[in-house]
Formats: structure tokens, C-alpha cells, sequence
């Protein structure tokens, strides 16, 4: 269900971001639910219905934003990840999903690397920077996180289960960083 300025927090006015039914079509959007529903050990239909809302999301962010996220290591838990690896196997689907329904009419490509080894790569102060970059971007787009958005968006569960953030102080952190746009990743501390 599209989203609508009353859930944005104060000063970002949220997007008209489509639903994942609506990306998806209400065929292939069925046909994930019921995939991903009838593995076992699946979690409820609800829950699988929460996960392919966030893997869309994820996509819908990737397609609007990619000079700010292009590349950047997957914020999401494996269950999305698995999900998005279901849609690209469905290649007329997916191809279609990224060119003609995502907001910015390119194909999204998916690559695995570990996180210990993307890590590796920019430096620790680097990768927090990114993982946090995910956060004013999603609540302009979608409003605040959700509880049901929460469990599948790493860096929010941290936020919130380990440093006791609120959902509303999460959304509310981009109101305390400069403005992202055309500011440079920071560079490597460690030697």
C-alpha cells in the first residue's frame, strides 16, 4: 500500500513508493508468498508477505538511489536476500520488475561477498556509514520502520535491540546527519 506524507518524520515528506504487489503483479506476488510460505519451517504467510514487502522496498530504494547505494553491501537479512534471488530467477520477471517498474528503469545486479570480507574493503568506520545511509532514504520513501519491517533490516534491529533505540529515534537519526547527497565516502582510517 502506497505511503503517504502522514508517516514520513518531521521535515521529509514520503514518497508515493508503490506497494510490492504492485511492482510485483498480483501473480508473481502470490507466487512468492506461496514459495517462500510452503518451505519448511516457513514462517506464517504474514511473515513471508513482511519479507517480500522489505526485499521490494530494498529493490525500490537500489533502483531510485544508485549513485548513493550502488554497491553497497546488502543491509537486509538473508531472508530477503533469498527472496531477491527467487525474483532473479525469474529473468522476464525480474528484468521487467528493474526496467520497467523500480523508479529507476535499470536492471539491478546481484553480486555475494561475505561481510567479513566487504568489511575488509572500506574500513569499519565505512561500513557503519553506509549501513546508516539506508535509513534516511527508506523513511523518506516508506515513513518510519515498522515492527514488521524491523526484523529484516540489520542495522535497524541493532539500533534498536542493542542500543535500545525507539522506532521513532531511529527514524528521527537523519534529522541529526548532514544531508547525505554529493558527500563522499569517508576515507580508509586503518593501516
Amino acid at each position: 500500500m502506497p505511503t503517504s506524507a502522514a508517516h514520513a518524520p518531521a521535515g521529509i515528506a514520503a514518497e508515493q513508493a508503490p506497494d510490492a504487489e504492485e511492482l510485483l503483479g498480483s501473480d508473481l506476488h502470490e507466487e512468492v508468498v506461496r514459495h517462500f510460505s510452503a518451505e519448511p519451517g516457513a514462517p506464517s504467510e504474514a511473515t513471508v508477505r513482511h519479507q517480500v514487502r522489505e526485499c521490494l522496498r530494498y529493490l525500490y530504494l537500489v533502483s531510485r538511489h544508485p549513485d548513493r547505494l550502488g554497491g553497497l553491501f546488502l543491509p537486509v537479512e538473508q531472508d530477503i536476500d533469498e527472496i531477491w534471488h527467487y525474483l532473479i530467477l525469474q529473468t522476464r520477471e525480474y528484468r521487467d520488475l528493474c526496467e520497467n517498474r523500480l523508479p529507476g528503469g535499470h536492471f539491478i545486479h546481484h553480486r555475494s561477498i561475505s561481510y567479513d570480507a566487504y568489511q575488509e574493503a572500506p574500513g569499519r568506520e565505512a561500513v557503519a556509514e553506509e549501513a546508516l545511509r539506508w535509513i534516511p532514504l527508506y523513511t523518506a520513501a516508506f515513513g518510519p520502520f515498522d515492527a514488521d519491517a524491523l526484523p529484516h533490516w540489520t542495522i535497524v534491529r541493532f539500533l534498536h535491540h542493542e542500543l535500545g533505540l525507539s522506532l521513532e529515534e531511529i527514524a528521527a537519526l537523519d534529522e541529526d546527519r548532514p544531508q547525505q547527497e554529493g558527500t563522499p565516502t569517508p576515507a580508509r582510517t586503518d593501516t
